[in-house]
């Protein structure tokens, strides 16, 4: 089990800065769009590891964030198991540096993210996103060799 973070940041025409996922080998979202973010590094608090994420793969120094929830990952391949602390930013200082070398950037307006090739259970917590959702718990289990979403549940109720 180890600990990410993920960011949407939100530019102030309703898009989220996406990240398309084709650079690098034996990627487990390789060719999913994600947000930005990563694993933590020894002794890093969430909030540290976001800033540095968002730092590395995109070039801004982030000056607005907000925690939106807690979603962990289990999967039946538990070194993929994780806990992930989701954020959503609205400001930040700094060129966009679009040449990231995990994958493509992209500005997406938010409506249309849910049609790019992401995790099934990406849209679940991308609509609580949308409706403002308080800080949230979430659980997405999925089977790696088929990668399917069998269970979530959402502040200890089954969704799925």
């Amino acid at each position: 089990m180890y600990n990410s973070t993920l960011c949407y940041l939100e530019n102030s025409r309703g898009e989220y800065l996406m990240l398309h996922r084709v650079k690098k080998k034996a990627d487990i979202n390789q060719g999913k769009w994600i947000g930005v973010g990563g694993k933590f590094e020894q002794g890093e608090s969430p909030d540290e590891c976001l800033r540095r994420e968002v730092l590395e793969e995109t070039g801004l120094t982030l000056t607005e964030f907000r925690f939106r929830g807690v979603v962990t990952f289990l999967c039946n391949d538990s070194s993929s198991d994780q806990f992930m602390y989701l954020f959503t930013a609205t400001g930040w200082t700094g060129e966009l540096d679009m040449d990231c070398n995990e994958g493509e950037l992209k500005w997406v307006p938010k409506g249309e993210v849910t049609r790019l090739p992401i995790w099934e259970g990406d849209e679940i917590f991308l609509q609580l996103l949308a409706q403002d959702a308080p800080p949230f718990l979430l659980t997405l289990d999925y089977r790696s060799e088929t990668d399917k979403l069998v269970r979530a549940v959402l502040n200890g109720q089954t969704i799925v």
